[in-house]
């Protein structure tokens, strides 16, 4: 089964919030914040990305939709951790 998973949506938790009728925005980020815990290697801005490009013909009204842009503009930028810094202890 696990290779059939989207890895941008591995649980389809996004697919299936654009399919419930009356959704609102607690529950949209309620759906948000699941499937963030899903990812796994993807980073998710480029998966926030492809959702919305995927998703492009849900009304523009679409409580998932202004949930998605508003993670894309606030997901923080990848960064590298780890190096010296991180083994010394003081």
């Amino acid at each position: 089964m696990t290779a059939d998973r989207d890895p941008i949506d591995p649980k389809n938790l996004i697919r299936e919030a654009y399919r419930i009728e009356g959704i609102g925005d607690a529950e949209c980020r309620s759906i948000l914040v699941d499937w963030a815990l899903s990812l796994s290697g993807v980073d998710p801005r480029t998966a926030i990305a492809a959702l919305l490009e995927r998703h492009a013909d849900a009304p523009a009204d679409h409580p998932m939709t202004a949930v998605l842009r508003e993670g894309l503009s606030q997901a923080p930028t990848p960064r590298r951790r780890g190096g010296r810094a991180a083994r010394v202890s003081d």
